[in-house]
């Protein structure tokens, strides 16, 4: 019994234990772009797609058209002499047919390509245009994420702080029971320790909302345990080659203008196809038949639309145009986006050398506040003096956080920039 209820409690235990969440970077950028919901619109373009090209070669089957008549003319075709012994019966002036017609393309000069072509170019341009819109989802991530890990480096320098206070509390507080030190000394340091209170709420609350923000984002309830692993860092070059969607959107564009000029050509060349009409009419074939009979002719049929070709140097000088437009906005996303990441690779680099002085400054202020807290245990320096110390170790540390986190902003925004 006491083994079974042991067993209870220890179960009962772990249920109410709340589970840590740790996410990466990668992960958050994996969860975004699963639940954004544009992505849904992919496989939405993607069988459109799919039925629009399957249209399109259908017009390679057999095309059958079903039609029939009936009707009533003012006079019908008459032999205009008689013949001895012969009696040409008068056709009747009400007339029927039905009938079906069937076509067979044998060549079309290039439409139906032309136009799969098109679709195919479609589908793409708007899939680009998604990964774009994705693209700016992981710039989103990135500032949320590695904004709470900010906030996380200033809570562990908050818990420095407050640690730092608390001893120096307890031993002013020591000193002024001895008669050694004043009153106000120690409640100078413990107003700063509840000043140092509200900053900690004050971030607490911030990463809370930061959370909330990436939840959203991810589709995944984070609470204030969740654990943000610290990304690595990233060594780029300068002059890496850019792949970004952008350039895949332009690709896609001109892929488009060249199946139309495709279609433009086709409009001028000669087309045949096999056709084949069977019906059922009065008259047949046999005009001079007053009955009902079956009927059908068959051969091939060519068909040349010479009409196309007044417009076919202006439709053409626009397709040029516009391939000549799309390599001009190529070039200018290229150039703009060289001139982000070398701007981009000078922060970097401006930043890392920012990190190595913040570490000489933190060395030099842990020294200086090391001894102001000897000085102000033995009365030679006032809490305020003290105060003006921790304050600035702790600015130091709180400042080379801050670039640790913008070094980071920094090489990720750059891999997004490039498209990496």
């Amino acid at each position: 019994m006491k083994r079974l209820i042991f067993i209870t409690l220890l179960l009962l235990g772990s249920e109410l234990v709340t589970p840590q969440t740790q996410l990466t970077l990668e992960d958050c950028y994996e969860k975004a772009r699963i639940n954004y919901p544009l992505i849904k619109q992919k496989d939405y373009i993607a069988k459109a797609k799919d039925y629009s090209v399957s249209n399109v070669w259908n017009g390679y089957f057999p095309q059958i058209t079903i039609s029939g008549q009936a009707t009533y003319q003012s006079d019908v075709t008459q032999v205009p002499m008689a013949f001895p012994g012969i009696v040409i019966e008068r056709l009747t002036q009400d007339q029927y047919k039905i009938f079906a017609d069937v076509t067979q393309t044998i060549y079309d000069g290039g439409i139906m390509g032309s136009q799969s072509g098109i679709q195919e170019s479609i589908n793409e341009i708007d899939n680009q245009k998604i990964e774009v819109e994705l693209l700016k989802v992981k710039e989103r991530v990135n500032q949320i994420y590695l904004g709470v890990l900010l906030i996380d480096a200033q809570l562990i320098q908050i818990e420095y702080v407050e640690n730092d206070l608390n001893a120096s509390i307890s031993k002013l507080e020591a000193a002024y029971s001895n008669g050694t030190a004043t009153k106000s000394d120690v409640d100078v340091l413990r107003a700063e320790l509840l000043k140092t209170e509200q900053r900690k709420i004050e971030l607490s609350s911030s990463r809370k909302t930061y959370l909330n923000m990436l939840s959203l984002l991810i589709n995944e309830n984070l609470n204030e345990s969740t654990i943000l692993s610290t990304p690595t860092q990233i060594s780029f070059l300068a002059g890496e080659e850019i792949i970004r969607p952008e350039l895949r959107l332009y690709s896609a564009q001109k892929s488009l203008i060249e199946n139309q000029s495709g279609l433009t050509d086709s409009k001028i060349i000669p087309k045949a196809n096999l056709f084949f009409q069977g019906g059922y009419s009065k008259p047949g074939l046999n005009m001079f038949k007053n009955d009902f009979d079956w009927y059908y002719i068959t051969g091939i049929r060519f068909s040349w639309t010479l009409s196309n070709l007044y417009s076919y140097g202006n439709e053409s000088e626009i397709n040029q145009l516009n391939l000549q437009s799309i390599d001009a906005q190529t070039e200018t996303f290229l150039l703009n986006t060289k001139i982000t990441t070398n701007q981009q690779l000078q922060d970097i680099d401006k930043l890392k050398k920012l990190i190595d002085v913040d570490k000489s400054i933190i060395e030099l202020r842990t020294s200086i506040k090391q001894s102001a807290q000897a000085k102000l245990e033995n009365g030679v320096i006032t809490s305020n003096d003290y105060i003006r110390e921790l304050n600035a170790e702790d600015n130091a540390k709180q400042n080379l956080e801050i670039h640790k986190i913008q070094l980071l902003l920094a090489q990720y925004n750059y891999k997004i920039t490039t498209g990496y």
